[in-house]
């Protein structure tokens, strides 16, 4: 079961400064974000998800998680001085938005089985 944690700690690393490189790749060429790039995120995302985030974590997951996604969603719009970060909050909702279903779906199970 470590094992897996650590593969869930790595993807959440590995997707973050994905995200990051992706989102930059977005503004510098002037195009969305590619397809491809999306789904290999949203498959960070759900291993992330499933592997990274504990019975103790997911209160705090899911909290940090829904202001990461409700600030990019909304924040990226309002942020004019700064035209990089909507392209970058793109990719980083990617990642997030289906973790944190992830998390909301295992901890729905939890608390039906308790």
């Amino acid at each position: 079961m470590k094992k897996f944690k650590k593969l869930g700690s790595w993807a959440f690393l590995a997707g973050v400064l994905l995200a990051l490189v992706v989102g930059i790749w977005s503004y510098v060429s002037k195009t969305p974000l590619d397809a491809n790039w999306t789904i290999a995120l949203v498959l960070i995302g759900i291993i992330v998800g499933l592997l990274n985030v504990t019975g103790k974590e997911v209160t705090s997951f899911l909290l940090s998680g829904a202001v990461l996604i409700i600030a990019s969603t909304f924040g990226g719009a309002l942020i004019q001085g700064m035209p990089i970060l909507p392209a970058v909050f793109n990719a980083l909702l990617a990642i997030f938005v289906p973790s944190t279903i992830v998390v909301a779906i295992k901890n729905v199970f939890s608390l039906a089985k308790n």
